[in-house]
């Protein structure tokens, strides 16, 4: 995995009717030591759409607020562990920022996969 967990990159990241796909900042949330062979990448997608916020799967983050300064966001947005995507890892541009407090979205993640 070229990425570690919590970086933010820009990935082509596959629509809900797995057609089309738009280029957009998503988390990598797989664990650093998965070793599967694959050149994949699993991550979260992040969104502008404000609408989206408010559920437990969900983890809003303010532009302005150090975390979203840290993840390199350019809007308010939401961190969708409800909206996960193994992606390849040539469908990944570049890394743009990080998230440097991940026990959010781990509490995100134990709400979306029953854990």
């Amino acid at each position: 995995m070229p990425y570690d967990r919590g970086e933010v990159v820009l990935v082509l990241f596959p629509d809900s009717n797995l057609r089309t796909a738009k280029r957009r900042p998503a988390l990598v949330v797989q664990a650093g030591n998965l070793q599967t062979g694959l050149a994949l990448t699993i991550v979260a997608m992040i969104t502008s759409n404000m609408g989206r916020a408010g559920h437990p799967s969900r983890v809003t983050v303010a532009e302005k607020s150090p975390v979203g300064q840290a993840m390199g966001l350019r809007t308010d947005s939401v961190v969708m562990t409800d909206n996960l995507a193994t992606v390849l890892d040539v469908e990944i541009d570049r890394a743009i920022g990080r998230c440097p407090d991940m026990a959010p979205i781990d509490a995100a993640l134990r709400c979306t996969l029953g854990l």
